[in-house]
């Protein structure tokens, strides 16, 4: 959204379009147009190397929840999501791009998720009775795992729960008018 962004700028006293003349956004509207955009990201990096710092795909589980629905169709939206993840598609033949292998392009990538209830978690007695939407296909893909959660107000609250550099740990900020700021308890 162009207005956070323009916000956050004005926050750091940074220009507007300076700041919107380096995001590239692009919209998904089904799992199939995503893993298509995903090539045209591929052809991007590859085209212009170096320039590109962070990719971010919100939500990856959504559409594949849409388009995959039911236990009948699990084990093909986990091939698709690993088609993704560990992309082996011929559909760019000048391009082969993997989310596992980004550093060639030294690119960060932030993945969202969503969440589901875990009904077998009552059972054991855990603490939190949800888990990320993905399997063990997207679990094995992402280096560092952070779950976020709402505290009071407009608190919010990150926890890294796997991660093979840092110890589990919580961490409380919160989302203002400017970004992300300080929590102000």
């Amino acid at each position: 959204r162009p207005d956070r962004l323009r916000d956050i700028a004005d926050r750091f006293n940074v220009d507007h379009e300076a700041v919107l003349d380096n995001v590239l956004y692009a919209r998904a509207y089904t799992s199939e147009h995503q893993m298509e955009l995903l090539d045209y990201v591929a052809a991007k990096f590859h085209e212009e190397a170096g320039i590109f710092k962070l990719l971010i795909i919100d939500s990856i589980m959504a559409l594949f929840r849409v388009d995959f629905s039911g236990r009948g169709e699990l084990a093909e939206r986990q091939q698709k999501l690993a088609q993704i993840i560990f992309w082996n598609s011929n559909w760019m033949k000048s391009t082969f791009f993997a989310m596992s292998s980004l550093a060639e392009y030294n690119v960060a990538v932030f993945v969202t998720n969503q969440m589901t209830a875990d009904p077998g978690a009552t059972m054991t007695f855990q603490a939190d009775p949800k888990k990320p939407i993905g399997g063990h296909i997207l679990a094995h893909a992402s280096t560092t795992r952070i779950s976020l959660r709402k505290g009071r107000g407009e608190l919010r609250i990150a926890k890294i729960y796997d991660s093979p550099e840092m110890p589990e740990n919580e961490a409380t900020f919160a989302i203002t008018a400017g970004g992300i700021g300080d929590a102000k308890e």
